[in-house]
């Protein structure tokens, strides 16, 4: 959420609604949302779990979906990552979560912007 404000947009908080997003972000004076997912993991990490409803509105809304990979660091430190268009087809019939290698998904996310 601070991430999304300090780059002047206006998030609100859908993380319990379960829409396939955590945070919906506007884009002020075009109308135009932002729906990002959030997964938070310590440096390291193997894996970052994800669910067949967050994949499935990402491939929905490729243009407007935002995986936010936050990794956490030694001294409560972080480093908020974004990669957009973080998946590239759906799951199989019956998956209900993919498991994505969390160092390949850090070596295609860049900057929040």
């Amino acid at each position: 959420m601070q991430t999304e404000l300090g780059l002047g947009f206006v998030p609100v908080d859908r993380e319990f609604e379960k829409l396939g997003y955590d945070i919906e972000s506007s884009v002020p004076g075009s109308g135009n949302l932002r729906f990002i997912e959030v997964k938070g993991r310590v440096t390291g990490a193997d894996v970052v779990t994800v669910t067949r409803n967050e994949i499935l509105y990402s491939l929905n809304q490729p243009d407007s979906f935002i995986l936010a990979i936050v990794e956490f660091g030694p001294n409560d430190t972080h480093q908020v990552h974004y990669l957009r268009r973080p998946f590239q087809r759906e799951p199989d019939f019956g998956v209900t979560s993919v498991n994505y290698n969390f160092a390949d998904l850090l070596a295609r996310a860049g900057k929040p912007a």
